[in-house]
């Protein structure tokens, strides 16, 4: 029998092997900017999901949700390279965005290393529509292609109109 990874909220434990995995797939030639501490917090914060996935006790990846009232915001998403094109990535965006209409939320914005095209084509495929390119979005130095996905309509009380 071939044992399929777990997804489950993150905990304080989990805080350094995400933060390495961001500084090394996702933050590389930028700095660091999600470090340990700032893991911890978003871990802690009741507005925000940081998802993993563990295989044999190891985060293999992991996801970092944030709400608002009604549109949320995909901070990072990363999956080990060893681990790679077996659907986990896919399943951890499902697993958010699941967790994202259960909240009521109706649109799911994220960014993409512009030089990271593997990345672009995968939100892609997962029904993201790209909106825009960000100059410089990754501080200074690299642009960000802003892309989102739609989950439901968003509510209007017609008081407006």
């Amino acid at each position: 029998m071939i044992a399929v990874p777990t997804i489950r909220l993150a905990s304080i434990a989990d805080a350094h092997a995400v933060a390495q995995m961001s500084r090394q797939y996702i933050e590389h030639g930028l700095g660091w900017s999600w470090n340990v501490h700032r893991i911890e917090a978003a871990i802690r914060c009741d507005f925000m999901n940081v998802a993993v996935v563990h295989e044999r006790g190891e985060v293999i990846g992991f996801g970092i949700m944030q709400y608002g009232e009604q549109t949320a915001h995909l901070s990072l998403l990363a999956v080990d390279p060893g681990y790679r094109r077996q659907g986990l990535a896919g399943r951890l965006l499902t697993w958010l965005e699941k967790c994202a209409d259960t909240a009521g939320i109706s649109r799911i914005g994220v960014e993409a290393r512009s030089d990271n095209p593997i990345a672009i084509q995968f939100y892609k495929q997962h029904g993201y529509v790209q909106l825009a390119t960000v100059a410089g979005y990754y501080r200074g130095v690299l642009d960000a292609v802003r892309l989102e996905k739609t989950l439901r309509p968003e509510f209007s009380d017609g008081l407006s109109e």
